[in-house]
């Protein structure tokens, strides 16, 4: 081999292991390359799959057997607040009914009490011991007991200034002692029931 060969030798040698170098650099890229592009492809299709999917529930027609268990829930809340209106509406017109027979029955007691008032009046003081009157007396408090927890109360009258609203006048006269439009006398006594008058007072106005 001549000096020229050897030269050329060594430059194709040379060569090939430049070639060498490159081949074993280029592979570590080639590899990232081929890892970060599946990557890639992988974020694009979670994109694209809830881009779909989002499509997908715009698209979606509500179930027919959710339209009607709706439905249903919605016709039960109705009638569910009706029955509490009816409820309601009952019970008032029913206690409205029990103040209106519970008025008719004092208005029939409240003679009986004028009598029990009126005979116990009547009494002499020396006969008050009688056990008969006792007795009497007696069940007139027990009466007005149950009257009172009814919520049945007098009407004050004598020496109260006239109220329209409670008395009713039958006589007027004229006394200096009273002041203008008194009540001088109280002939009948007058009630209330719940704050509501079932009977006025008779009386006699002064001046």
């Amino acid at each position: 081999m001549n000096q020229e060969e050897a030269i050329q030798e060594e430059e194709l040698q040379r060569e090939a292991a430049e070639a060498q170098d490159e081949a074993v650099q280029e592979e570590p890229e080639a590899k990232a390359e081929e890892e970060q592009e599946p990557s890639s492809e992988a974020s694009k299709e979670p994109k694209e799959k809830s881009e779909k999917s989002f499509l997908g529930k715009k698209k979606k027609k509500k179930d027919p057997k959710d339209e009607k268990i709706e439905e249903l829930e919605d016709r039960v809340k109705r009638q569910m607040a009706e029955f509490d209106n009816f409820r309601k509406r009952t019970e008032k017109e029913k206690s409205h009914m029990y103040e209106i027979g519970a008025r008719d029955v004092i208005e029939k007691i409240l003679p009986v009490v004028d009598n029990f008032e009126r005979g116990l009046a009547a009494v002499p003081e020396e006969e008050r011991a009688n056990p008969v009157i006792e007795g009497m007396d007696k069940i007139y408090k027990q009466l007005m007991t149950v009257l009172t927890d009814l919520g049945v109360a007098p009407i004050e009258a004598a020496g109260q200034e006239f109220d329209p609203n409670l008395h009713n006048a039958v006589m007027h006269i004229e006394d200096e002692e009273l002041g203008e439009n008194i009540v001088a006398e109280e002939f009948q006594k007058g009630y209330t029931y719940k704050e509501t008058v079932i009977r006025h007072s008779m009386v006699k106005v002064a001046n």
